[in-house]
C-alpha cells in the first residue's frame, strides 16, 4: 500500500497531535511542574526521564482510558517508555478496533 504525499502529511499531523495530547495528559494527570512542550517524544518517562514511579503509571493508565478509550494491562508496562511508545500503542489499539 503506497500512500500519497497528502496522506503521509495527514498521518504525520495526526501523530504530532496525538503526541501533544499525550504530553498534556501526562502533565495534567500527574500535576507536573513542567510545560508539556518540553517533554521530548523519545525522552524516557520513568527513572532518569521525568522521574515517575509505579503509582504514576497507574494514573497514566487511568488517563489513557479516560482520554483515548484504550486500556493498558499490567503486563504491558513498556507502553509508558516514552511519548512515542504511548502513541504507537494508542494507534495500534485504534487500528485493531477499526477507528
Amino acid at each position: 500500500m503506497t500512500l500519497s504525499k497528502d496522506e503521509i502529511k495527514k498521518k504525520a499531523e495526526e501523530r504530532e497531535d496525538l503526541c501533544k495530547q499525550l504530553k498534556t495528559m501526562i502533565v495534567e494527570q500527574l500535576d507536573l511542574d513542567i510545560e508539556a512542550e518540553f517533554i521530548a517524544h523519545n525522552q524516557p518517562i520513568f527513572l532518569r526521564g521525568l522521574e515517575l514511579d509505579s503509582i504514576d503509571s497507574l494514573e497514566l493508565a487511568v488517563g489513557f482510558f479516560e482520554r483515548f478509550g484504550v486500556s493498558v494491562s499490567d503486563d504491558n508496562n513498556t507502553v509508558f517508555s516514552s511519548i512515542n511508545s504511548m502513541a504507537d500503542f494508542i494507534e495500534d489499539q485504534r487500528a485493531e478496533s477499526g477507528e
